[in-house]
């Protein structure tokens, strides 16, 4: 029960911080052009410096030469999720306009602006490179497949276009990764008031990324809430398939513990934050992507503490 009540501490402090974008929202003060103000905000300045200070501070050169093999973990569980969404389509009924972007949400999890500040209030700063490794892969696999995906929802016909994955996979954080463990591998420092100014524009990623959360469910709206067949599929594939299938993979393996729980908790975060942003811009269900970023990231608060008490027992 000390686990149950440590978890759930750590998941109230990032409620709270939604709670306050909610009420916020709710009371006139942010609106739909605020909501992707923030959203740039983070994605592009703050979560960039963010990766550069706690690469540079907190992480040696021997740390993150381990880093790079651990990126099959979560491609591995990601391609199985992708292979069973095509299951999960035909037993849940979903219908066909909605069926490349149930696939996206499903093998698809909200990496940084839930996953970075759950596990950090989970396990501390120690967590940051299993958190990135798996943002990695995470990334890749929402602009290229999930893009694609969401696209044929939209147009009827999608394909690839290479050089507009590349751009969306080398995004503004993961050149901030790119560039920490660069001049940590190279053994570089920045004048010490260049890193104190990364310091504190990184320090707003996690309260805005709250703050984001809480003003996309007042703009939402409770009220959309249901438990219908395309909703329970995503649920499924998100919160009860994933985490099983990492801890298949991770758990008979001799990694850190810590590698294992900040992936099984990584592999059960809600739905991409940028699926209702995708959909939008090729003319698929931007509700439906909407509301399902919000009911899974709503649920995902009472999962977190089960799932942390859960994985505390992982050796």
């Amino acid at each position: 029960m000390e686990v149950f009540f440590g978890s759930l501490s750590g998941v109230l402090i990032i409620l709270v911080m939604i709670a306050v974008g909610y009420v916020l929202t709710r009371a006139g003060w942010f609106d739909d052009q605020a909501s992707r103000l923030i959203a740039r905000l983070v994605t592009q300045v703050a979560l960039p410096c963010y990766m550069i200070d706690t690469i540079m501070r907190d992480f040696s050169k021997k740390q993150l030469q381990t880093l790079l093999p651990d990126l099959r973990f979560p491609v591995i569980s990601m391609i199985i999720l992708f292979a069973l969404s095509f299951a999960a389509v035909q037993v849940f009924q979903i219908r066909k306009s909605r069926v490349g972007l149930f696939k996206s949400m499903f093998f698809n999890s909200n990496t940084v602006f839930i996953g970075l500040p759950v596990n950090k209030a989970l396990f501390g700063n120690a967590s940051l490179p299993y958190v990135l490794v798996y943002y990695m892969a995470n990334t890749f696999f929402f602009w290229t497949l999930g893009v694609y995906l969401i696209k044929k929802d939209g147009t009827g016909e999608a394909s690839f276009n290479f050089l507009t994955a590349v751009k969306k996979v080398f995004s503004p954080p993961l050149f901030g990764f790119i560039l920490g463990v660069i001049f940590v591998l190279l053994g570089w420092h920045l004048p010490v008031f260049i890193m104190s100014d990364f310091y504190y524009i990184g320090a707003l990623t996690i309260p805005l990324s709250m703050f984001f959360i809480g003003i996309q469910i007042a703009l939402v709206g409770l009220r959309h809430f249901s438990f219908s067949k395309d909703s329970l599929g995503i649920l499924l594939g998100r919160f009860i398939l994933a985490p099983i299938i990492m801890a298949c993979l991770v758990l008979p393996t001799h990694l850190p513990v810590l590698l294992k729980q900040v992936f099984i908790m990584q592999s059960a975060m809600p739905v991409m934050t940028n699926a209702p942003v995708v959909a939008k811009l090729y003319g698929a269900d931007a509700d439906y992507a909407a509301i399902m970023v919000t009911e899974s990231t709503v649920i995902s608060m009472a999962v977190i503490p089960i799932l942390m008490t859960l994985i505390q027992m992982v050796h």
